[in-house]
């Protein structure tokens, strides 16, 4: 069975026009029809509304101008989320750390490291003195030729996965569990931590308030998209869970 929308079908020439658009997808395929399915439910809904454009794109983007009215974040709603989250608002903040990472290969697959990982991480949390020798014996990252030092990090410069869990993390003690990134396993140790200072509420007010504005706008546009589907006559997908960037 093909892919249509209220009898309009999601063509292959399509879909090998988008494709391209989503490579960086976990599933390319997948978030492509998802992304062609969204697009074509928006651009039935500006023809069923007399919308108006010099091309799609404009058309969607009139239609969402028009069917979306999300308002700007208050002040007591930008303090709160100020108050909320002193990690995103502080300058300077950096943690010394090293790690061992063990990268998932197709001779390493991933159940066989991580029985390898915890069996170091145990190691490891008797005897911290041995972090240096089993990073360059274990390690897959280049860092391990240095015992696995990562030197001084500040937010930004790593996966964000890895800065969550590593900047949680209490200086000296090994971490008590192995963080699980793209790039594998890895057992963290936190050395030092450089206390960041916190901007002024005044100076990021405005970004906040953005930031949250982008927020509501999205969460309405994914309700708006629900309604649209839920309404349609939708063959060959089902689209609850779809990743794409109308629906994020």
């Amino acid at each position: 069975m093909g892919i249509s929308v209220n009898g309009i079908d999601i063509t292959d020439a399509a879909i090998e026009r988008e494709l391209p658009h989503h490579q960086a997808a976990a599933n390319p395929l997948k978030q492509t029809v998802h992304e062609l399915v969204l697009r074509t439910l928006l651009l039935q809904q500006a023809e069923r509304l007399d919308i108006q454009g010099e091309d799609d794109d404009v058309r969607v983007e009139r239609l969402l101008e028009r069917e979306l009215q999300v308002p700007h974040s208050d002040p007591a709603a930008c303090e709160r989320y100020y108050r909320n989250n002193p990690q995103m608002f502080s300058s300077g903040e950096m943690i010394e750390a090293r790690h061992i990472l063990f990268q998932v290969t197709p001779t390493a697959p991933l159940e066989l490291l991580r029985e390898t990982a915890e069996a170091i991480l145990v190691e490891l949390q008797a005897r911290p003195d041995r972090f240096g020798e089993l990073a360059a014996q274990y390690s897959n990252c280049s860092s391990g030729a240095v015992g696995g030092s990562l030197g001084q990090l500040s937010r930004g410069q790593t996966v964000p996965e890895f800065e969550q869990f590593a900047f949680r993390l209490e200086p000296g003690p090994v971490a008590e569990r192995l963080l699980e990134t793209r790039f594998g396993l890895h057992i963290v140790q936190v050395m030092r931590r450089i206390e960041g200072r916190l901007i002024p509420f005044n100076m990021v007010e405005n970004s906040i308030a953005d930031h949250l504005h982008r927020q509501a706008w999205q969460r309405a546009l994914n309700q708006y998209l629900q309604i649209l589907a839920g309404q349609a006559d939708i063959e060959g997908i089902t689209l609850e869970g779809a990743e794409t960037p109308l629906v994020q």
